[in-house]
């Protein structure tokens, strides 16, 4: 059998899940930093709009971030 090309898939594949793992992160770490600035009305809306992740999706995100890192006065 011939595996090549089922192993470059395969680790086409992880370098793939890892770079969307980073990128989720990524996201995540900037939606929580951009609602923690200057809070105001509408935010999460906004963040939910650009992300396109639900409203709840955010705030659970928000409670999770504050329950690890608590905002800093």
């Amino acid at each position: 059998m011939d595996t090549a090309k089922l192993e470059l898939a395969a680790h086409r594949y992880r370098e793939a899940a890892a770079a969307l793992d980073a990128a989720r992160a990524d996201l995540q770490a900037e939606t929580v930093a951009a609602l923690r600035q200057d809070p105001k009305r509408g935010d999460q809306a906004e963040a939910a709009r650009i992300t396109g992740w639900t409203r709840e999706v955010i705030r659970l995100l928000m409670k999770a971030a504050e329950q690890e890192q608590p905002e800093t006065p």
